[in-house]
């Protein structure tokens, strides 16, 4: 038959693969669905690689069939590619869902968790229904998904849900393909699905309604752990002084603000300033923790969030989250349940062993938990969501990068934050939130992630990518333990790599200029570096710029006392030791002063986050730190934002690099505050001066390269303050500026950035 005499066929049969995330989602029963409605026959099923159709009817309906196959896929679904090809017409009855295939490479993608749906939400609080308030009420627009997941393909034999057979009346849903839990792998009741119950600090049951019993324990002022999607988490009444007191020093928690849930957008308004796009990122299916504007008149108790004028605020994302916020009536402080520098808890024997300590109850039930996830943490800049935190909501959806991986890559991200990359083809999957690597648990989850991910993605990496700092454990396993041909990255290569992916520039050999401030990242002159100015491609790069490397005295012990770090600024200047932050430590300051004078070797490090530290010493606003960036986060919070000037920041030029005077903008803080400026204008001052600072070194290096496009990264640009007058120093002087928004700019962004930095040579390599 010719091509003209099948073109004019009125019947037309196409076997289609679509592939993204379309398992778990409910695409099979909106596939089955269009077929219905166009009157088509044929079938669809999952396999490792997504969902297969063949769909035979009338030319003009199976052309709608494939239009819509994309415009109205389910909400929860992301159409990557749809592939047709025609085949031989041969008739049949019917469409059906066909049972799924689990032969093959795995390409299909598994969605994130999604908060519960209004349909769902409407059931679990309707009391003619057979669900009402039953915490476990989920359907194909819902629910756990990627804390669930042990295999591909997503079926419910392959969740946590396997043990759970489904009742007569679950049975019929879930067959019925007009039932919107056709096909719903989680689906369950009160006659067949998980069941809740509460036991004490020792693990014996507490007899009454579970939800009922947790909310008056929570408003006697009890400390509740609570099972959540990803893991436990630990529960106060927010308005309760005593009660978040209690927590925090259980926790050993000294100021690290909580996270706080509230019932609806109107609570949240009532407590912070909420615009249109942060009530939006509010209510979205991922429902991350939002850091907002705290109002004057916040009803949290001041041990919450001690110190800050911001404020993280998520809404319920499980039917059981919310039953309790609606009993209790508060708002509840709900952080991860574990303690200070551990992963979360997400097994009931190790919540009740880790725990009990903390809580005085446990909220449990018996649908296990697959992968631990904490919460995602996100903020707004420019109308743009920024990531502070990636896990729950987000991962393990993969960043579509540029360019294509020549070969398979496993990338072991930092030693703080850590997360991992799996990168194959155009897709980069980064894991969920894993953490500071600095105990044997959290190594476990570490390694955990790495073999999961791996399997559920099918992904055989060929080559390992990791950090240059040889002590780090992402580093050793790299080296020591993965397997694998091992590739070093420098640290902030890899953050500006990062940003440039997020951007969707990693395919070009483009130069960027790229401003990487952070903490701490071991340079390749084996100084710790963290204030950089890098002429970078995603292969390679070239150090033509940092702040001015001063001595760390103690080396880490400075990073948790930044007045360490104001002696080492300011040694040598004239009264110094009359200075409030010298009086504050008396003989230690001496001590430190006698050190650097020595000949003892000390480590120097150009790190922007030092600098801050320093001058937050200086201002009086942090001496010691509990947790990583909290001086620099308090100055920030102290500047007064709308004070517009600035200080003259010398920046020398030795030997074609560029040296930004950091000693010498401290020593005009400290005159400044002598002259009796305010701390709050000061802290402004210093802000604007290093941002000018940037804007003139960027300046001069794109007068010797040409280069006008300029990549901010680095944790210390989490920064809001400090991000928007870079951003403005930098655009009015006619530069492209790229920032973050799909991965953090944190340490959490560091294993993308390894993988495409790989990526990258590989692809030189071959050229």
């Amino acid at each position: 038959m010719g091509t003209r005499e099948r073109l004019a066929d009125p019947v037309r049969r196409v076997g289609v693969r679509v592939e993204g995330v379309v398992q778990g989602v409910g695409f099979r029963p909106f596939v089955h669905g269009l077929a219905q409605r166009f009157g088509l026959t044929g079938h669809v099923g999952n396999d490792t690689e997504g969902v297969v159709i063949e769909a035979e009817g009338a030319r003009e309906a199976v052309s709608a069939f494939l239009k819509a196959l994309r415009v109205e896929a389910p909400v929860l679904a992301t159409v990557d590619r749809v592939d047709v090809v025609d085949l031989a017409c041969r008739g049949g009855d019917g469409f059906v869902i066909a049972d799924s295939d689990i032969h093959g490479p795995r390409r299909t993608l598994v969605t994130a968790d999604s908060a519960t749906c209004e349909a769902c939400l409407a059931e679990l609080f309707d009391p003619r229904g057979r669900r009402y308030r039953y915490p476990f009420v989920n359907c194909t627009d819902c629910g756990p998904r990627y804390t669930i997941v042990r295999d591909v393909p997503y079926d419910r034999p392959n969740t946590t849900m396997a043990a759970f057979d489904l009742c007569a009346a679950c049975a019929r849903e879930y067959d019925d393909p007009t039932d919107r839990r056709f096909h719903a792998q989680p689906v369950c009741c009160p006659e067949c699905g998980p069941r809740l119950r509460l036991v004490d600090a020792s693990g014996l049951p507490l007899e009454g309604d579970p939800v009922s019993r947790v909310a008056e324990l929570l408003r006697a002022g009890a400390v509740v752990a609570v099972k959540g999607l990803g893991g436990y988490h630990l529960a106060v009444d927010a308005t309760n002084p005593s009660a978040a007191a209690t927590l925090r020093a259980r926790k050993r928690r000294e100021d690290k603000a909580f996270a706080v849930m509230v019932p609806t957008l109107d609570d949240a308004r009532r407590l912070c300033h909420v615009d249109d796009i942060e009530a939006r990122v509010l209510a979205d299916r991922r429902r991350p923790i939002v850091l907002l504007d705290r109002r004057a008149s916040g009803g949290v108790a001041p041990a919450v969030a001690p110190g800050t004028r911001r404020l993280g605020l998520m809404l319920p994302y499980t039917p059981l989250h919310h039953l309790l916020v609606r009993e209790v009536g508060t708002p509840l402080v709900l952080t991860s349940g574990n303690v200070s520098d551990e992963p979360i808890a997400y097994t009931d024997e190790d919540a009740v062993a880790r725990l009990g300590g903390i809580a005085d109850a446990f909220c449990v039930h018996d649908r296990p938990i697959h992968v631990r996830t904490d919460d995602s943490v996100v903020s707004t800049w420019r109308g743009t969501v920024v990531m502070v935190r990636r896990s729950r909501g987000y991962a393990p959806e993969p960043v579509t990068c540029a360019a294509a991986f020549p070969r398979p890559v496993l990338a072991c991200g930092a030693e703080l934050k850590n997360t991992v990359c799996l990168a194959s083809g155009r897709r980069a999957v980064l894991s969920h939130h894993i953490g500071d690597l600095k105990n044997v648990e959290t190594l476990r989850a570490f390694t955990e992630a790495i073999e999961h991910l791996a399997r559920l993605f099918d992904i055989r990496p060929a080559v390992v990518a990791h950090d240059l700092h040889p002590d780090y454990a992402s580093t050793r396993y790299a080296v020591e333990e993965s397997g694998l041909d091992p590739v070093g990255v420098q640290h902030h290569h890899a953050h500006v790599a990062a940003c440039l992916a997020d951007n969707g520039r990693d395919d070009s050999d483009e130069r960027v200029i790229g401003v990487a401030f952070d903490g701490t990242g071991y340079g390749t002159d084996g100084t710790v570096w963290g204030g950089e100015f890098l002429l970078a491609t995603c292969a390679e790069f070239e150090r033509v710029g940092h702040l001015a490397a001063v001595p760390m005295p103690g080396g880490d012990v400075a990073v948790r006392q930044p007045w360490r770090m104001a002696a080492s600024y300011l040694h040598g200047v004239d009264g110094a030791e009359a200075l409030p932050v010298a009086r504050r430590q008396g003989a230690r300051w001496e001590q430190v002063r006698r050190l650097l004078d020595s000949r003892l070797p000390v480590p120097r490090t150009s790190s922007a986050g030092r600098l801050f530290d320093a001058v937050a010493a200086v201002l009086g606003v942090r001496d010691t730190v509990t947790y990583e960036g909290q001086a620099a986060i308090g100055l920030e919070q102290r500047a007064d934002p709308t004070c517009a000037d600035g200080y003259e920041v010398g920046i020398a030029d030795r030997d074609g690099t560029l040296i930004v005077d950091g000693p010498g903008l401290v020593r005009a803080v400290v005159d400044d505050r002598g002259r009796g400026s305010e701390p709050a204008v000061v802290a402004a001052r210093f802000h604007n001066a290093l941002a000018t600072a940037v804007g003139r070194t960027c300046r001069t290096i794109a007068d010797r390269t040409g280069v006008r496009t300029v990549a901010l990264s680095g944790g210390v640009f989490a920064n809001r303050l400090l991000l928007t007058r870079t951003a403005d120093v930098l655009e009015r002087d006619g530069f492209t500026v790229l920032t973050h928004s799909r991965v953090p700019s944190n340490d959490g962004g560091i294993s993308l950035g390894q993988a495409v930095v790989v990526g990258a040579r590989d692809r030189a390599t071959r050229r």
